[in-house]
């Protein structure tokens, strides 16, 4: 599955199983993150489209929030292609 990153423009691949967060430092793009279990909310991102889910079933986020598209990638997986808006994104190394 294909995650894409706005306003950056970075993008990178992941599969079931792992989480966004992992995912995106494999390929190289760090996310804004601290504590890694879906608490401290570092990482908080709004899914601008796809379909992600989250590993625990109590991630630190309300049912609003959860409903209109906030996710935490530390603690999400992607079940579809995602867009997500993430300024705080960034190339770990240059092309």
């Amino acid at each position: 599955m294909k995650v894409r990153l706005s306003p950056s423009g970075l993008a990178f691949d992941t599969e079931a199983g792992t989480t966004l967060l992992n995912a995106a430092e494999a390929s190289g793009i760090e996310l804004p993150a601290s504590c890694r279990n879906g608490t401290c909310r570092t990482c908080i991102c709004k899914r601008l489209s796809g379909e992600s889910r989250h590993t625990i079933q109590w991630p630190g986020l309300s049912a609003d929030e959860k409903d209109e598209g906030w996710i935490l990638p530390c603690v999400a997986e992607a079940v579809s292609d995602l867009s997500l808006e993430v300024p705080g994104a960034r190339a770990l190394f240059a092309d």
